[in-house]
């Protein structure tokens, strides 16, 4: 693999003009360009530039519909009910944030579920669009079938990703979690860069665990975080994704010729409405530092709370440019 890098205004760009080619507007072109970007500036290239490829090949194939706006199907209080029409993933997802915060400004809290819609891309950047507004945010997606049940020997579970974020300070303590192990995003990014997963990661065809990429996307059998406990959570949040958003299953997604019309959830809850609101930033911290005075078993590796290395990332990736495989930019430029 040779690595170059790639300034984030020219990633950028180059991902705006192809989108453009595939009949986006101007201006969602530059929103859906700047979240791929953000994404692999932020050090998540499996769910930016080397995810970018499949997005644009769906775009052609019709799985995503560029011009598509979500629609209120219905809505009761605190909670709403939206249709994405197959829109673009980043786009939809990165509306039904705000509507979540609006929601939550003026009832403490708010829920918007959305069915019919397409993969986020990386989950947590819509953590981060809630968490710098003030708000707490909890969401997560379903998927198509890439995981076993624990003791199972195919796979009828999504990895089903999952976020927490939490304001702190001008940047926000945000976790993006798939229940699989490894994201299947960063499987194909280390296989693409010939690299092995640092743990076992999922099971060949041989039913054995594995940290080979390419045995895991042969079987598309993930290992489930916590075993059994991992494989729980999928599928309690497949069933509250799908119930919420009156959207379809993981079970009914993996019918499809490609992954498409995922159902998600997005949470916002407005801390202004907290009594103790003047006080959070302070009991936030004392926590983190109280985190960080942890015994460690290597001291030339300091503990990070989830988030903080995105922020350093975000800082050298800006400096240096965005690193990526030669081979795989020259392809996307040619695009």
């Amino acid at each position: 693999m040779n690595t170059i890098r790639i300034p984030y205004a020219e990633m950028r760009a180059e991902f705006a003009r192809i989108l453009l080619k595939n009949n986006f507007s101007e201006e969602k072109a530059k929103k859906c360009a700047e979240i791929f970007a953000i994404n692999s500036l932020e050090g998540i290239y499996s769910h930016g530039v080397y995810r970018f490829p499949r997005f644009v090949e769906y775009l052609k194939k019709g799985f995503i519909k560029p011009d598509a706006l979500p629609e209120k199907v219905s809505g009761a209080g605190a909670i709403e009910q939206w249709n994405g029409n197959l829109g673009p993933g980043p786009l939809n997802a990165e509306f039904c944030t705000r509507q979540a915060m609006k929601v939550a400004s003026d009832n403490g809290i708010g829920c918007v579920a959305i069915a019919n819609t397409n993969h986020w891309m990386r989950g947590g950047t819509y953590g981060w669009q809630a968490a710098r507004k003030g708000y707490v945010f909890i969401g997560w997606t379903n998927t198509e079938r890439n995981m076993p049940a624990w003791g199972a020997k195919e796979s009828r579970l999504g990895n089903n990703p999952m976020v927490f974020a939490v304001p702190f300070g001008t940047e926000a303590i945000v976790l993006d979690f798939a229940m699989t192990q490894f994201s299947y995003g960063k499987i194909e990014a280390l296989k693409t860069e010939g690299k092995e997963l640092p743990f076992a990661g999922g099971f060949n065809k041989n039913n054995e665990l594995t940290n080979r990429p390419d045995e895991i996307l042969e079987t598309m059998r993930g290992l489930p975080i916590g075993y059994w406990k991992g494989a729980g959570l999928s599928l309690l949040l497949d069933i509250l994704a799908t119930i919420l958003s009156a959207g379809l299953s993981t079970s009914e997604l993996s019918k499809r010729e490609k992954e498409h019309g995922v159902s998600q959830v997005f949470i916002a809850i407005d801390l202004k409405k907290l009594k103790n609101y003047p006080s959070i930033e302070s009991t936030i911290s004392v926590i983190i530092d109280d985190f960080k005075a942890s015994a460690l078993i290597s001291p030339e590796t300091p503990l990070k709370y989830p988030g903080e290395r995105v922020v350093y990332l975000r800082e050298e990736n800006y400096r240096r440019g965005i690193p990526v495989d030669q081979k795989f930019w020259e392809d996307i430029i040619s695009m």
